[in-house]
């Protein structure tokens, strides 16, 4: 990441440590995607299975579990990574996304795995939020763009990398149970690595706050008449709820909850249409499905670059562009998928991965604790990213429930609707701009 900050000098202790607590964050939310893609891999060997009797409405059911637990879990954590920090939710929901994977790769019946999919659903929200906070405690609000475009790559290459290890992890052992069990032993890594190397904050190590290391002006939510208030204390009661009531972040919770649909239904029936389109099995469509994810890490990095260096850290230019340009492929992909061809489908994936990435990169993300502010940015990372799992619901069933009756065509339809949506509710908001703390003249 090259330097944007200007005006301080370098202190190696402090570079290093915003290293470390970059590559390790990065790293264990990347590692969440590995528990996280084993279910939808594991639907083609489960249907194929006969000593199980789950059906693709079933699954359909369980996937709703998981998304209705991890969207409750996203409100949840996020406050209380204002409240308590990092480090111990973390650590909680790496620790259950380990017990939970395992048992789902031991389950037989609907009811074990609707159990255990709730279990996962809340672990997984453990992360997102309270390691979002985390960077904002390392990075300030100028570089952020790009230090946010290089992180928010984890959940890209996550879902890059889960997705064909637990489609090779079934194929190798040939039993769908070890796209559990493989991406479980992963993670326990993971986990032991994010014990020796986190650090919540530049103040636990006796260094100074982002913002006085680099000179810099921390940023405050604005109140709806856009006078510019006070800072409150971090991790209190007040400074949560003020985030609540940010107008801000409610339109960008709102704006997510109509892009993640997308998302969701190509991260848990991707490999699933890819099989039923194309005859592949599990390995293979987990690899074509891949290219959505492949197109993730240049997706935000482009992002990142473009509304920092482009559009002066204005966020919306960049994802409304992007978003309505997606919700024109979307309403076409079916049929231009419909020459049955893997390189054609794997094409498609890519391009839709490129553009609907950036701008969820930039709502989820830069913008949350752009307007959410560093001291609430777990608070507004969990609130939108909790309206978005809301949202994410729709996607994650949708395709089990009704695929049968309106036809993959009309799957894709819907989720055109819904990016489009999306798009306009950004555009009133086109220069918007966190504000800033007025400083005492005294």
């Amino acid at each position: 990441m090259k330097d944007v900050i200007v005006g301080f000098k370098k202190d190696p202790k402090y570079e290093f440590w915003r290293l470390r607590v970059f590559g390790i964050t990065w790293l264990a939310y990347a590692g969440f995607y590995l528990t996280r893609a084993s279910f939808s891999v594991a639907k083609i060997g489960i249907l194929e299975d006969p000593n199980l009797s789950l059906t693709v409405e079933n699954m359909g059911v369980i996937d709703g579990i998981y998304l209705t637990a991890y969207a409750v879990g996203q409100f949840v954590w996020g406050m209380l990574g204002d409240k308590v920090g990092t480090r111990k939710i973390v650590l909680l929901g790496l620790s259950m996304s380990i017990i939970a994977g395992f048992a789902m790769g031991v389950s037989s019946i609907m009811l074990a795995f609707g159990v255990f999919a709730l279990l996962q659903g809340l672990s997984q929200s453990t992360g997102w939020a309270p390691l979002t906070k985390n960077i904002t405690n390392w990075f300030s609000l100028k570089e952020r763009g790009v230090v946010m475009g290089w992180w928010a790559t984890n959940y890209t290459i996550g879902g890059l990398v889960g997705a064909p290890l637990a489609g090779l992890a079934a194929a190798y052992f040939l039993d769908w149970r070890y796209a559990f069990f493989i991406p479980v032993i992963v993670l326990a890594v993971i986990l032991i690595l994010f014990f020796l190397l986190q650090k919540n904050r530049p103040q636990d190590m006796g260094l100074p706050p982002i913002e006085e290391y680099h000179n810099e002006e921390p940023a405050l939510e604005k109140v709806p008449n856009d006078e510019i208030i006070s800072e409150p204390k971090e991790g209190s009661w007040k400074s949560i709820f003020e985030v609540i009531k940010n107008p801000m972040v409610l339109l960008l919770g709102t704006v997510y909850f109509f892009i993640k649909p997308t998302r969701y239904a190509i991260l848990f029936w991707g490999p699933l249409y890819i099989s039923e389109s194309l005859g592949t099995g599990m390995a293979e469509s987990a690899f074509i499905n891949a290219a959505f994810f492949l197109a993730g890490p240049l997706s935000v990095l482009a992002a990142g670059y473009a509304s920092d260096k482009i559009f002066q850290s204005r966020r919306m230019p960049y994802s409304v562009i992007s978003l309505f340009a997606l919700s024109i492929l979307l309403f076409f992909f079916n049929d231009l998928a419909s020459v049955k061809s893997s390189l054609v489908s794997a094409g498609l994936l890519f391009l839709v991965g490129f553009l609907i990435y950036g701008p969820d990169s930039l709502v989820s993300a830069t913008a949350a604790i752009d307007f959410g502010t560093r001291k609430g940015a777990s608070t507004a990372s969990g609130i939108i990213n909790g309206m978005g799992s809301v949202g994410a619901i729709a996607g994650g069933t949708i395709p089990g429930l009704f695929k049968d009756s309106w036809g993959w065509d009309g799957v894709f339809i819907f989720l055109s609707a819904s990016i489009f949506i999306a798009s306009l509710l950004m555009i009133p908001k086109w220069n918007a701009l966190p504000g800033k703390i007025k400083k005492d003249k005294n």
